[in-house]
Formats: structure tokens, C-alpha cells, sequence
């Protein structure tokens, strides 16, 4: 069996968006429930890189903070396995998205990294505190002079840079990645996504990535969650998602992306809006915007089922022809 990192079992998380009570009772308004994340389960193995992708207000954010601990869960568990932390369990950090954001300007790099080396004692005294910072500014790809100076002084890749060491001076095992490239431009994407593979290599890390890019996990991940609505709707081994999607919102996501071998192929462009998940539609949530929904669909929530290494939830799965159909040039007269 695999050395998992992370077992999550029926996890959710639900935001209360009601009026106060006295404002409902007068107006006669019923409460709001945001059910962000509603009753997902997978597993991540150690060493491995875990996608969770959809679109905005999927939930994989708010995964992303459950894993970290920044939210309670509402019900379900997440279970981390045992570690090398002081307390036996593993270490867990998070790298945000917005490096702009997330380091606080008027602190000196320095600083930045080593106030989790200081708060955990990690290391004692100035001099080696200061080694550590220099070490973990030199794993990043940066010079131990920048160190000296503040956030603003950086570009964006460089600020992500730094905000990876500061996640690294914790000596983690499984780092939450929560989109940690969309805020960058195009050319230093893959510069960061190399790094933190190379880090993943030489530290034996883990990672959960949150994205919203599926050509981005294909290149990182090794295996693909697919979300929409608080739910997980197909997952599985990152290249077998790819080859034959069987959920259709799946194969509507891999559809954008460009592909410079076909590109003028057919492609199926995702229709409408995605519903509000504090009133979720009824039966399969995808099938107000799915090509081939049905009156089952409309009526009973799909179970979710196994095909060897991968798992969807669909009353009508792709067959592979149907999969592959939309990877293949579209042919003119």
C-alpha cells in the first residue's frame, strides 16, 4: 500500500450567510447556507503532487484552508499521518497565491524567513538563524544579500520565491499550494513550478496544488481531483485524466486548452453561468450546463464510481471514442 500523507474522509465546510435572526424573523427570510465544500474524500501520497482544480467558487480554496488549518471543518475528517514534527505529526505550510499580498512590506526579507525559524526554535541564536535564512534563500534561487532588503525591491516570481523559503523555514513535509503561479506572468510560471519540483525532489515534500489551470497540473501533478459545486467529480492519475476524461465537465475543462498540434479542432465551449452552491440545482449539479444531461440527471445525484484507478460521478461517463473525439483536428474542405 502507498505511504499516505493525507486521508480526507467526507469532508465539508459551510458558510452561514443568513441575516441576523431578528431581521429574518421580521422579513420571514430563511437562513443561507454556502456549502463551500460538501462531502469530498480522497487521498494524497507521500512525495506526490495532489491537484484539486475547477473553476472559481468551486470550493478548492477552501480546501486548500481546511488542509492548512485556517478553517474548522463543518463535518468529515482530515487525517495527516505522523511526522517529523516535535509532536509527531506532520508539518504542514501553505504558499499563497498573491505574493504581492502575502509578506509583509515593511519587514526585511530576512525577517520574513526567520520569524518561523525564531517562533518554532528552530534554531538558536542570531548566527545560526541567519545561516538557515541565507541556506533557504540559496534553495529558492536567491543571493544571501537579498536578505537585506524589502518586498518591494522584488518582482513577482522573486516575491513567490521568497514566500516559498519563508514555507521551507519550517521544515514541512506537506506544503498547500493555493494557486501559487496565477498571479504571475506566463514566463515565470514554469520557472516557479520547476523550483518547487526540484524542491518536491531534493526535500521529499508533499504537495497539494490548487489551481485553476489544467495545463499547469498536467505538467505538476501526479494526480488530478476535479471539482465543481463543493464536489469532487472525477479524480484520478494525472495522464489517464488527460487521456480519457469520463466526467463531461472534465472534458470541458481539458477542451480550453490550447493545443498547438490541433488548433482547430472542435471544441465544446462550457454554456452559462455556474449556479450559486447556496442553492445548488437538483439531482447532478453539472447538469443545467451539461451537453448530455438527461432526466435522471435533472432528479438523482449520480454515486460515485470506480474504474480502475480513477473515480467520477456520472450517470452517463464518456466512453473513450467520445473522450477523444475533441483532440482531434477538425477537417475543412
Amino acid at each position: 500500500m502507498p505511504d499516505t500523507a493525507l486521508d480526507v474522509v467526507g469532508l465539508s465546510r459551510w458558510f452561514d450567510l443568513s441575516e441576523p435572526w431578528l431581521a429574518r424573523v421580521i422579513g420571514h427570510k430563511p437562513r443561507r447556507i454556502l456549502r463551500a465544500v460538501d462531502g469530498v474524500s480522497f487521498s494524497v501520497e507521500r512525495g506526490s503532487t495532489y491537484a484539486i482544480v475547477g473553476e472559481s467558487g468551486c470550493g478548492k480554496s477552501t480546501i486548500a484552508r481546511l488542509a492548512a488549518g485556517l478553517y474548522r471543518p463543518s463535518g468529515g475528517e482530515l487525517n495527516y499521518a505522523h511526522g517529523a514534527g516535535a509532536d509527531g505529526r506532520l508539518r504542514v505550510q501553505m504558499i499563497f497565491q498573491d505574493p504581492y499580498a502575502s509578506l509583509n512590506p515593511r519587514w526585511k526579507v530576512k525577517d520574513i524567513v526567520a520569524e518561523p525559524i525564531r517562533e518554532l526554535r528552530l534554531r538558536q541564536g542570531a548566527p545560526a538563524i541567519r545561516e538557515r535564512v541565507d541556506e533557504l534563500l540559496g534553495l529558492v534561487g536567491l543571493a544571501k544579500a537579498d536578505g537585506e532588503k524589502y518586498p518591494h525591491a522584488f518582482s513577482g516570481g522573486q516575491r513567490q520565491r521568497i514566500s516559498i523559503a519563508r514555507a521551507l523555514a519550517t521544515e514541512p513535509e506537506f506544503l498547500v499550494c493555493d494557486e501559487p503561479t496565477s498571479a504571475l506572468d506566463v514566463s515565470v510560471q514554469a520557472q516557479i513550478l520547476n523550483l518547487m519540483l526540484d524542491l518536491q525532489h531534493r526535500l521529499n515534500l508533499t504537495y497539494m496544488l490548487i489551481s485553476h489551470n489544467l495545463a499547469v497540473v498536467r505538467h505538476a501533478s501526479d494526480q488530478i481531483a476535479v471539482m465543481y459545486l463543493g464536489r469532487i467529480v472525477e479524480q484520478g492519475p494525472t495522464e489517464e485524466l488527460f487521456r480519457q476524461p469520463r466526467h463531461p465537465y472534465t472534458r470541458l475543462l481539458i477542451d480550453t486548452i490550447p493545443n498547438l498540434e490541433a488548433p482547430n479542432r472542435e471544441r465544446r465551449q462550457l454554456a452559462g453561468e455556474v449556479p450559486s452552491p447556496v442553492d445548488p440545482p437538483s439531482g447532478c449539479r453539472f447538469h443545467p450546463r451539461c451537453p448530455q444531461a438527461r432526466d435522471i440527471c435533472r432528479s438523482v445525484d449520480p454515486p460515485t464510481t470506480a474504474e480502475g484507478s480513477v473515480s467520477f460521478a456520472c450517470h452517463f461517463p464518456l466512453v473513450e471514442a467520445e473522450s477523444l473525439a475533441a483532440l482531434q483536428p477538425v477537417t475543412t474542405d
